[in-house]
């Protein structure tokens, strides 16, 4: 890339320390955020007003939670667009978890309104906010290998693992697949925890002897410590993990494929909805578990 700017849309847990970065690494970062508080705390970041303002900008990244809210924030900028077209290979990233086949709809929507010169690239992240703060996430994209290698510059500042995985929808789908593996492993981590615990073993020392073993994982490691320690203070909702398996389950349907493992996971984490824990921690699937086990037993859960 021959021009070191960026605008950034969303600010959140994962936003934030995303676009800190992007400026440590001496880019120019112009960002919109729906409230102005969090700039407080961003060195070397510049604020719009509005999305549209960002216009001009050769590449605008977006990290808000879903394509809804994406599509419904780049109204203005559209139009901005489709009133004058803006420079020819402006890139629009989507960072965030959403629909494979949706993204492919945007990156048509996108190129409609800026006459052929804007493209939209999907490229999810994994890593949490842990990943977000060192930099070290794995970003998965779905992008022409033209446009992939001129972004390569830009992703190596949030991440340590970046790979093409195919066309727009390509990321996405990975992200999918990612969060399959993510949540049913939680889960099945949370099983084990309640089962252990109400069995008077030490959770701690369960997980421990597993990490030697080959159930050793990096949601074990990253995850575990919460699990074991019923620590679900947000690092990202657990609500959106119900979402991302939608989009594994909408995926294998369109194609014929069975998946079992995520068609239980998501009534799961529906059931962890329903209980209102959808804003805490991943590791709240453990609670949710343990009042599906009161529940049965006839007891009434606690939220």
């Amino acid at each position: 890339m021959t021009s070191k700017r960026v605008g950034f849309v969303g600010l959140g847990l994962m936003g934030a320390p995303m676009a800190a970065n992007i400026a440590k690494a001496g880019w120019a970062v112009t960002a919109w955020n729906r409230s102005d508080t969090v700039f407080q705390g961003l060195a070397g970041i510049s604020r719009v007003d509005t999305l549209a303002e960002l216009r001009d900008e050769p590449t605008i990244v977006f990290m808000l939670p879903d394509l809804p809210l994406i599509e419904a924030a780049a109204q203005g900028l559209l139009d901005a667009w489709r009133a004058e077209a803006p420079q020819p290979g402006t890139a629009v990233i989507v960072m965030s978890s959403v629909s494979p086949a949706a993204v492919q709809e945007f990156g048509e929507t996108v190129r409609e309104a800026s006459g052929g010169n804007a493209v939209v690239v999907d490229a999810p992240v994994s890593g949490g906010t842990t990943g977000a703060e060192n930099g070290t996430l794995a970003i998965m994209a779905g992008a022409s290998e033209a446009d992939f290698e001129r972004l390569m510059p830009l992703f190596e500042t949030m991440g340590t693992t970046v790979r093409r995985m195919g066309p727009l929808g390509s990321g996405s789908l990975a992200k999918a697949c990612n969060q399959l593996i993510v949540g049913t492993t939680t889960a099945a981590l949370a099983e084990a925890a309640e089962l252990a615990e109400r069995s008077g073993m030490d959770v701690s020392a369960l997980y421990d002897v597993l990490a030697g073993g080959l159930a050793g994982s990096k949601v074990l490691e990253i995850v575990g410590p919460r699990l074991a320690a019923k620590d679900y203070a947000p690092t990202g909702p657990a609500k959106f993990m119900h979402k991302d398996l939608a989009f594994v389950v909408q995926s294998a349907e369109s194609i014929g494929v069975a998946v079992p493992m995520a068609s239980a996971a998501i009534e799961l984490y529906a059931e962890l909805k329903r209980q209102g824990l959808g804003d805490q921690d991943l590791a709240v699937v453990r609670k949710a578990i343990a009042n599906m086990s009161l529940a049965a037993a006839g007891s009434p859960g606690t939220n």
